[in-house]
Protein backbone atom coordinates (compact mmCIF):
# COMPACT_ATOMS: atom_id res chain seq x y z
CA UNK A 1 0.00 0.00 0.00
CA UNK A 2 1.36 3.45 -0.32
CA UNK A 3 0.07 5.89 1.73
CA UNK A 4 -1.74 9.35 0.80
CA UNK A 5 0.57 12.51 1.13
CA UNK A 6 0.37 13.55 4.53
CA UNK A 7 3.02 16.71 3.61
CA UNK A 8 1.27 19.58 5.29
CA UNK A 9 -1.33 17.86 7.78
CA UNK A 10 -0.82 18.03 11.36
CA UNK A 11 1.38 15.72 13.50
CA UNK A 12 -2.28 14.52 14.59
CA UNK A 13 -3.56 13.66 11.38
CA UNK A 14 -0.41 12.05 10.55
CA UNK A 15 -0.57 10.21 13.29
CA UNK A 16 -3.71 8.41 12.21
CA UNK A 17 -2.05 8.04 8.67
CA UNK A 18 0.70 5.83 10.23
CA UNK A 19 -1.60 3.90 12.50
CA UNK A 20 -4.27 3.17 9.63
CA UNK A 21 -1.30 2.03 7.43
CA UNK A 22 -0.04 -0.39 9.97
CA UNK A 23 -3.10 -1.68 10.27
CA UNK A 24 -3.59 -2.53 6.79
CA UNK A 25 0.16 -3.83 6.19
CA UNK A 26 0.50 -5.61 9.57
CA UNK A 27 -2.93 -7.40 9.73
CA UNK A 28 -3.02 -10.72 7.40
CA UNK A 29 -5.83 -10.19 5.44
CA UNK A 30 -6.93 -6.87 6.11
CA UNK A 31 -7.87 -5.82 2.51
CA UNK A 32 -9.26 -2.48 3.14
CA UNK A 33 -10.14 -0.07 5.47
CA UNK A 34 -12.11 3.38 6.34
CA UNK A 35 -12.56 5.78 8.96
CA UNK A 36 -16.22 7.67 8.59
CA UNK A 37 -17.23 10.55 10.30
CA UNK A 38 -20.74 10.21 12.23
CA UNK A 39 -22.42 12.10 9.17
CA UNK A 40 -21.37 9.06 6.56
CA UNK A 41 -18.15 10.86 5.45
CA UNK A 42 -15.05 9.26 4.72
CA UNK A 43 -12.34 10.78 6.61
CA UNK A 44 -9.05 8.51 6.09
CA UNK A 45 -8.80 5.47 3.99
CA UNK A 46 -6.80 2.56 2.74
CA UNK A 47 -7.82 3.03 -0.41
CA UNK A 48 -5.37 0.89 -2.87
CA UNK A 49 -6.85 2.97 -5.84
CA UNK A 50 -4.24 5.73 -4.66
CA UNK A 51 -1.44 4.06 -6.81
CA UNK A 52 -1.65 3.01 -10.36
CA UNK A 53 -0.07 -0.51 -9.82
CA UNK A 54 -3.43 -1.32 -6.79
CA UNK A 55 -5.61 -0.28 -9.73
CA UNK A 56 -4.58 -2.12 -12.33
CA UNK A 57 -4.70 -5.03 -9.50
CA UNK A 58 -7.87 -3.77 -8.88
CA UNK A 59 -9.56 -3.43 -12.01
CA UNK A 60 -8.25 -7.46 -13.01
CA UNK A 61 -9.52 -8.87 -9.34
CA UNK A 62 -11.55 -6.68 -7.16
CA UNK A 63 -10.35 -6.65 -3.33
CA UNK A 64 -12.83 -4.11 -1.84
CA UNK A 65 -16.29 -2.78 -2.41
CA UNK A 66 -16.13 -2.26 -5.94
CA UNK A 67 -12.33 -1.42 -5.17
CA UNK A 68 -13.32 2.20 -3.73
CA UNK A 69 -12.67 3.86 -0.41
CA UNK A 70 -16.47 5.86 -0.89
CA UNK A 71 -18.22 2.23 -1.20
CA UNK A 72 -16.70 1.09 1.97
CA UNK A 73 -17.50 4.66 3.85
CA UNK A 74 -21.31 4.08 2.42
CA UNK A 75 -21.47 0.37 3.67
CA UNK A 76 -19.70 1.20 6.86
CA UNK A 77 -21.89 4.14 7.45
CA UNK A 78 -25.22 2.27 6.84
CA UNK A 79 -24.40 -0.82 9.28
CA UNK A 80 -23.77 2.20 11.70
CA UNK A 81 -26.90 3.86 11.38
CA UNK A 82 -28.67 0.50 11.24
CA UNK A 83 -27.39 -0.97 14.41
CA UNK A 84 -27.17 1.95 16.26
CA UNK A 85 -31.15 2.12 15.41
CA UNK A 86 -31.50 -1.41 16.23
CA UNK A 87 -29.63 -1.18 19.96
CA UNK A 88 -31.85 2.38 20.94
CA UNK A 89 -35.30 0.56 19.83
CA UNK A 90 -33.99 -2.37 21.66
CA UNK A 91 -32.89 -0.41 24.47
CA UNK A 92 -29.35 -2.58 24.90
CA UNK A 93 -26.76 0.92 25.10
CA UNK A 94 -24.17 1.59 22.63
CA UNK A 95 -23.15 -0.30 20.06
CA UNK A 96 -19.46 -1.64 20.45
CA UNK A 97 -18.67 -3.38 17.31
CA UNK A 98 -20.71 -5.02 14.05
CA UNK A 99 -19.00 -8.18 12.34
CA UNK A 100 -20.98 -9.19 8.86
CA UNK A 101 -19.16 -12.64 7.92
CA UNK A 102 -19.94 -13.46 4.31
CA UNK A 103 -18.89 -16.53 1.71
CA UNK A 104 -16.07 -14.48 0.48
CA UNK A 105 -15.20 -12.04 2.95
CA UNK A 106 -15.79 -10.32 6.30
CA UNK A 107 -16.74 -6.89 7.02
CA UNK A 108 -15.95 -5.58 10.83
CA UNK A 109 -17.45 -1.93 12.08
CA UNK A 110 -16.28 -0.54 15.31
CA UNK A 111 -17.37 3.24 17.27
CA UNK A 112 -14.38 4.99 17.97
CA UNK A 113 -15.68 8.17 19.28
CA UNK A 114 -18.13 10.89 18.93
CA UNK A 115 -20.08 8.43 16.35
CA UNK A 116 -17.01 8.11 14.04
CA UNK A 117 -16.61 4.62 12.80
CA UNK A 118 -13.26 2.20 11.51
CA UNK A 119 -14.45 -0.33 9.27
CA UNK A 120 -12.45 -2.94 7.43
CA UNK A 121 -12.90 -5.07 4.78
CA UNK A 122 -11.40 -8.69 5.57
CA UNK A 123 -10.41 -11.74 3.08
CA UNK A 124 -12.08 -15.04 3.84
CA UNK A 125 -9.63 -16.25 5.52
CA UNK A 126 -8.64 -13.77 7.63
CA UNK A 127 -8.48 -14.16 11.40
CA UNK A 128 -11.65 -12.28 12.81
CA UNK A 129 -10.33 -12.52 16.45
CA UNK A 130 -6.80 -11.12 15.28
CA UNK A 131 -8.60 -8.12 13.12
CA UNK A 132 -10.75 -7.14 15.82
CA UNK A 133 -7.57 -7.00 18.10
CA UNK A 134 -6.05 -4.85 16.30
CA UNK A 135 -8.90 -2.45 15.57
CA UNK A 136 -9.97 -2.30 19.15
CA UNK A 137 -6.12 -1.39 19.65
CA UNK A 138 -6.51 1.40 16.71
CA UNK A 139 -9.52 2.69 18.23
CA UNK A 140 -7.81 3.01 21.43
CA UNK A 141 -5.27 4.89 20.15
CA UNK A 142 -7.32 6.95 17.38
CA UNK A 143 -10.36 7.96 19.54
CA UNK A 144 -8.96 10.54 22.12
CA UNK A 145 -7.17 12.56 19.08
CA UNK A 146 -10.39 12.61 16.66
CA UNK A 147 -11.64 15.88 17.76
CA UNK A 148 -13.88 18.07 15.37
CA UNK A 149 -10.98 20.15 14.54
CA UNK A 150 -9.11 16.79 13.17
CA UNK A 151 -11.67 15.21 11.42
CA UNK A 152 -12.15 18.82 9.35
CA UNK A 153 -8.92 18.64 8.34
CA UNK A 154 -8.92 15.00 7.58
CA UNK A 155 -11.79 15.84 5.60
CA UNK A 156 -10.24 18.76 3.87
CA UNK A 157 -7.29 16.46 3.40
CA UNK A 158 -9.41 14.23 1.19
CA UNK A 159 -11.34 17.28 -1.00
CA UNK A 160 -7.96 18.72 -1.53
CA UNK A 161 -6.42 15.24 -3.26
CA UNK A 162 -6.12 15.63 -7.35
CA UNK A 163 -8.84 14.53 -8.71
CA UNK A 164 -6.56 12.38 -10.74
CA UNK A 165 -5.64 10.05 -8.12
CA UNK A 166 -9.16 8.36 -7.54
CA UNK A 167 -10.00 8.28 -10.98
CA UNK A 168 -10.26 4.82 -12.24
CA UNK A 169 -12.77 4.08 -9.50
CA UNK A 170 -15.71 4.46 -11.77
CA UNK A 171 -18.57 2.23 -12.07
Amino acid sequence: MTAPSTFGLSSEARNLHWLLTNLVEEVPGIQSVAVVSSDGLLLLSSDPGRNAEAKDKANQKRTGPRGSSADLATIVSGIGSLTIGAARLMDRGRVKHTMVAMDEGSLFVMSISDGSLLGVHGAADCDMSVVAYHMALFVGRAGHVLTPELRSELRKSLESEPKSESAGSTR
